[in-house]
């Protein structure tokens, strides 16, 4: 080996020891879930729409489609999604150019230049793309797949932190007067729940929930079924009574877990019920 060979081997292997390798953000399945359900909750008015949730390279990770959707929506919807993704640009922008003469767009293949889907940025990157078919009108899909991105910068920007949170006894009681959030560190949340009343049937989609009691008894009922099930928010369900399901009495020193999906309700309740609920989300938007 000449002098040259080996310079050039040994900064070649130098090189490499100290290269870095590349972070790359991905979309999870829990964040996929999320942001479908807030697509959801903005196509409520609308009633029907078919919503994509892709990965960066235009993968299907989770689908919804709400009930009365014809069923076309399905692959139109994936079909936005996957361009937002791979092209990295908005469906709206292809539509528009083609309107505005370029019509060579049309023949670009696996691309869908419908408006209605929009690509997912974190820290300037594209992690994937939503894409919305079948609601009201064209516009309407654009505008569920905007509220759906927009639900991410609330899932990426939750507080994720070790640092030890020290809550007041003043504070704590406090909480307890009307029931309030005592802590909520985007992944987790400590709530200090009362309850004076029976409540409604909940189903939580990503949250666990974790009751410890501290005063007073309640009838809770958990899994059955909830006949009027409802979206009340993003990845929350209610309803207003749950049909069969397990019912037992809870009370003062007694933790339940309940997993998220599962339906529960206080059915009957010794007023005040004054319990401590940890809520537990699932991974985020990113790993």
């Amino acid at each position: 080996m000449n002098l040259r060979l080996a310079l050039s081997a040994a900064l070649l292997i130098t090189g490499a020891a100290h290269a870095q390798l590349a972070t790359t953000k991905v979309l999870t399945l829990d964040a996929a879930r999320r942001i479908a359900a807030a697509a959801a909750v903005e196509a409520r008015t609308d009633r029907t729409a078919g919503i994509a949730v892709v990965d960066a390279g235009g993968s299907l990770v989770y689908f919804e489609r709400l009930d009365g959707t014809f069923p076309a929506a399905a692959s139109v919807s994936f079909g936005k999604a996957h361009t937002a993704a791979t092209f990295q640009h908005a469906t709206k922008d292809f539509e528009e150019a083609i309107h505005n003469g370029r019509g060579a767009l049309t023949g670009v293949k696996e691309m869908t230049p419908l408006q209605g889907g929009v690509p997912i940025v974190v820290e300037g990157k594209v992690i994937g793309a939503v894409g919305v078919s079948g609601a009201s009108s064209a516009a309407r899909d654009e505008a569920i797949a905007r509220a759906a991105v927009a639900a991410v910068a609330q899932l990426s920007g939750g507080s994720r932190t070790s640092a030890v949170a020290t809550l007041p006894a003043s504070t704590v009681k406090a909480g307890f007067t009307k029931g309030s959030v005592l802590l909520d560190r985007g992944d987790y949340q400590v709530h200090a729940s009362r309850r004076d009343a029976p409540g409604k049937a909940e189903v939580h989609q990503i949250d666990t929930d974790v009751f410890y009691v501290l005063e007073g008894t309640a009838t809770l009922v958990t899994g059955g079924k909830v006949p009027d099930l409802a979206i009340s928010g993003p990845n929350e369900l209610r309803g207003s009574r749950i049909d069969g399901g397990e019912v037992r009495t809870i009370g003062p020193g007694d933790v339940v877990v309940v997993p998220s999906g599962t339906p529960h309700w206080f059915r009957e309740v010794k007023a005040p019920v004054l319990y401590l609920a940890v809520k537990v989300a699932g991974d985020g938007v990113v790993q």
